[in-house]
């Protein structure tokens, strides 16, 4: 678990010390794990950090997996939430569409939706960026596609840049409950940063071609495509998909549990993106629907 492997001291204004792993670290403050409880420092009360983990272990970690778990995270409110999953929340952006996706790695790792992408291969992905005063937008065109799966309607893309950029960690599989509150964030309509929440109504069900999804309250529409959807831990439990779109039907959507997520990444270099192989990809399949649930970009509202 990433908490493992980062453990630092820091020294604070007032002259104390905390030791313990790193758990989580935002633009404003440090969450350090102290083995009974996770405390969180603002970092304007922090004079000096100190390493103390091991550089080798951390390597050998990074490169075994692209994506993290939260551990013991507490439960937050959706307003302090935001603050910290907003910013490894962004959009993807092709000649022909614009959705949602979200980073789960420090090197520039996104997970989108297949349909999303919808037949193009020059991206485009825009992070936005908390200054002093004012959200910067920033564009990123060195994107690659490097696997997708119509069946799963998944896209796992890299940003090519020389810096770090903010993630969030992905829940456990299965660790959903019926009832349990969520919300989504994306970029409905292309009116980005929007936050919308509800309750999970099912946590397993069964749509279209035999897909497993979660089905959901949270207002998601056009553009909400590959966005995340969060519990109150601020991890991303789904991969919002579709909705129902029909009249007179409001807050019935899906998303992709992380199960499925997980099993994507894992087995990537089965879903490995070619151009040259008509049958890696190039040639994209239309992702799962019915006369009633349709991908999100897709629908009768559109």
């Amino acid at each position: 678990m990433i908490t493992l492997l980062r453990a630092e001291v820091l020294t604070l204004s007032d002259g104390a010390s905390l030791t313990g792993p790193i758990v989580r670290e935002t633009d404003t403050a440090i969450i350090v794990d102290l083995g009974f409880d996770l405390v969180r420092v603002p970092k304007s009360a922090v004079t000096s950090r100190e390493d103390q983990s091991n550089p080798e272990k951390i390597v050998l970690e990074k490169n075994d997996k692209i994506y993290t778990h939260g551990e013991k995270l507490p439960t937050r409110s959706v307003s302090e939430l935001v603050k910290e999953v907003g910013p490894a929340t962004v959009q993807v952006r092709t000649p022909t569409g614009l959705g949602s996706g979200f980073l789960i790695s420090s090197d520039g790792y996104v997970i989108s939706n297949n349909h999303v992408i919808s037949g193009d291969y020059k991206i485009s992905i825009i992070l936005y960026e908390q200054g002093a005063k004012e959200l910067r937008k920033v564009t990123f065109e060195k994107v690659e596609l490097l696997a997708q799966s119509p069946l799963f309607d998944l896209a796992l893309l890299k940003i090519h840049a020389d810096r770090e950029f903010p993630f969030v960690p992905l829940s456990e599989p299965n660790a959903l409950e019926q009832g349990q509150e969520v919300f989504a964030v994306g970029s409905p309509l292309g009116l980005e940063r929007t936050i919308s929440q509800g309750i999970v109504s099912v946590r397993n069900r069964v749509v279209n071609s035999g897909m497993t999804l979660i089905q959901h309250t949270a207002q998601i529409n056009p553009g909400n495509s590959g966005g995340p959807l969060f519990n109150r831990q601020g991890e991303v439990v789904g991969v919002n998909n579709l909705k129902i779109a029909s009249a007179a039907v409001e807050g019935i959507g899906f998303a992709i549990p992380t199960a499925t997520v997980i099993h994507f990444i894992e087995n990537r270099d089965a879903y490995a993106f070619d151009p040259r192989n008509p049958n890696s990809g190039y040639r994209y399949l239309s992702p799962p629907g019915s006369a009633k649930a349709v991908p999100i970009n897709q629908s009768q509202n559109n």
